[in-house]
Order: structure tokens, then C-alpha cells, then sequence
């Protein structure tokens, strides 16, 4: 199997904590040609989809941990056709970039993209979650979205609760939630000022929810393959911080999807496969739905390390089964259209 990973550069990895350098490392294991590229690595050569890659060369032993196989790696440069891999797995961080899914138009019937090209489309801001019916907002917080200063002002002011959260439309690892409250609404003018307004004159679209009571205890990042959980950990924030991302200091632990959970994740799985979003991890608070992940999620080095699994290898697994699928669906139709010539 040929696999592709359109992803941030190599040498961003934190190897001990990377999900898409533990699916790399399956992938090797597995004796699978695995290259990497970044989205601006994407060209056009004689009308054909291309990528600047970095190939891993094939090792006569993989070492078994991540660190370990991240510093004996060696990569070499090539310029491959995007449609010459089975699976070409997007990794980027967001923003999405658009231009890049234009690139993969070309080989979308070639190849099997994960996460769906229109799926990306769909689901690549905190937008997605209007998509799931919840008019009585039981599995998603109550949510605003505008540039509008005046109306969001309004929106806080007339809320029952003392407190919402507020983050960016395109933000991720965190980046940007915070929690604000009625008694502090002089501050709230100038937050929107900071994030609405560039210094380009362009302005970006503000996010307010609905604070979920229990949040300051944690959330849990619960990833989904192929519509069905898979697995889970609980991030609890710091001592310093609201956010329980780890990026921005949280810590994990173990977690088993409760009742509510297993039930959120019925209700929105099939939407999920639907709109081809095959690999996907989702924040919940007290079974309350906060964001779809779709872009790069991450979770798999954590989830192995309090649970004792490995859950790369359910994912590369699925990644072969669908492979399998398309050869056995070009030998079909190879075969049918051979039996019109014959005859």
C-alpha cells in the first residue's frame, strides 16, 4: 500500500506525543511506501496532481518506539503523482487551505482521501456542529456566531448564565477560548475588537457558547473511526488555565465513554461516514458536544499510554480494507468491460 501524508512539516513533530507519527510508524511496520508533504509541496506537472514528498526509506529493523523511529528516520526526496497512492491522509493543521483540496479534485476518483475532500469543506471550522439536528439543544450548547459587535454584546447581556465561552471560528489546540463573565463586560469591547478586526481591514467571525457546567473539571477527546468510537481520554486542565487542551498544559487520564457518550456518538456517526469525515475526534463536556475535529485530531499516543492499546492499528487497518475494496472494484469493472469486448 501507498500512502501519503499531507501534513505540517517533519521537524514540528514532538515525536512521544504525534497521532500522525504513530500512524507513519504503523504504516512502516506494516512495510508499507509511506511519503510525506506539506500543502504548499502540492503542484501541477502537465496538467497532472503532484507533490514535492519526502519518501521513508525502509528500515531492516522499526524501532518500536516513536522517539526511537523518529531519529533513525531517514527521508528522501521525489516528486510523486497524488494519484498514484491508495490513501492520501490529510494531516494539516488548520486553517484548511482551500487551494490544497483543489489539488486533490483531480484525484479524488483515484485515490481514497481521508478525511473526504467535500467533508473537509464541510467541517473544517466549529461551524459543522449547526449540521447535527439539536433544535432543543441536548447534545450542543447553545451557540452564536457573528461579527457583529453589537449583537454579540446583546447575546451576552441576555443570557441567562454569568458565563460563556468565547473563541475564534478558525482556532485550534485551544488557541484563543476564553471564558468570560457578565461582571466583567468592560473588558468584552476590546476582546472583540481583537478578534474581529485584522490589521489588513478583513475581519474574522467570533464564536459564543454556552459555558457547560463541569467544564473547569475537563472534557473528554473522544476519536471516531469510520462513524464508531474507537477510543478515549479525559484532559483535565492546569492549575492555571480554563482550557484542558494539552497543548495549553492539560493533563490526561483514562476514560471510559459513559452512557450519554456512547449515545452522542450513535447520533452523529452516521453524518460523519456520510459526509466521508472516516477519521475524526470529538470534545465532549458532560456529554455535550463542543467541537468536530476533522482537520488533524489528535488523541492516539495519549489514548495508548492510559489505556494500553494501540490504536494506529485499528486505523491502518481500516486504511487496508478500504485499499482492498477499490482493487477488488477495479477488477470487477476490468473484468465486466473485457466480457463487452469478447462478446
Amino acid at each position: 500500500m501507498n500512502v501519503c501524508f499531507i501534513m505540517y512539516p517533519w521537524e514540528e513533530i514532538v515525536p512521544e506525543n504525534d497521532t500522525t507519527l504513530a500512524l507513519i510508524h504503523e504504516c512502516v511496520k506494516r512495510g508499507h511506501t509511506v511519503a510525506i508533504a506539506t500543502p504548499a509541496n502540492l503542484t501541477i506537472r502537465d496538467s497532472i496532481a503532484y507533490a514535492f514528498s519526502k519518501v521513508l526509506r525502509r528500515m531492516d529493523k522499526v524501532p518500536a518506539q516513536l522517539k526511537s523511529f523518529y531519529k533513525r528516520a531517514e527521508l528522501k526526496e521525489k516528486m510523486l503523482p497524488l494519484a498514484g497512492f491508495d490513501v492520501i491522509m490529510m494531516r494539516a493543521n488548520p486553517p484548511l487551505d482551500p487551494i490544497a483540496l483543489n489539488f486533490l479534485d483531480s484525484v479524488k476518483d483515484d485515490t481514497f482521501i481521508v478525511n473526504d475532500i467535500e467533508g473537509l469543506r464541510k467541517a473544517n471550522n466549529k461551524l459543522y456542529t449547526a449540521c447535527f439536528d439539536d433544535p432543543d439543544n441536548t447534545i450542543i450548547p447553545r451557540t452564536h456566531v457573528s461579527k457583529n459587535k453589537e449583537y454579540l454584546k446583546s447575546v451576552i447581556k441576555e443570557n441567562p448564565r454569568d458565563r460563556m465561552i468565547m473563541k475564534p471560528l478558525n482556532g485550534f489546540g485551544g488557541s484563543g477560548v476564553i471564558m468570560i463573565e457578565k461582571n466583567a463586560m468592560h473588558n468584552v469591547n476590546s476582546l472583540m475588537d481583537f478578534y474581529i478586526d485584522n490589521k489588513d481591514g478583513t475581519t474574522n467571525y467570533i464564536i459564543l457558547q454556552d459555558y457547560i457546567e463541569g467544564a473547569e473539571q475537563g472534557d473528554s477527546r473522544i476519536l471516531l473511526l469510520n462513524g464508531q468510537p474507537i477510543g478515549a481520554v479525559r484532559r483535565v486542565p492546569g492549575s492555571e488555565d480554563h482550557r484542558s487542551n494539552i497543548s495549553a498544559g492539560g493533563t490526561f487520564e483514562r476514560h471510559v465513554l459513559n452512557k450519554a457518550e456512547k449515545a452522542l456518538c450513535r447520533k452523529i456517526g452516521q453524518k460523519l461516514v456520510d459526509d466521508g469525515l472516516y477519521f475524526v475526534g470529538i470534545d465532549v463536556i458532560n456529554g455535550m458536544l463542543v467541537e468536530v475535529n476533522v482537520m488533524s485530531p489528535g488523541g492516539i499516543t495519549y489514548i495508548n499510554k492510559v489505556s494500553k492499546v494501540k490504536l494506529q492499528e485499528k486505523v491502518i487497518d481500516f486504511f487496508e480494507d478500504k485499499t482492498e475494496e477499490q482493487v477488488k472494484a477495479l477488477h470487477r469493472k476490468t473484468k465486466l468491460k473485457n466480457s463487452l469486448i469478447d462478446e
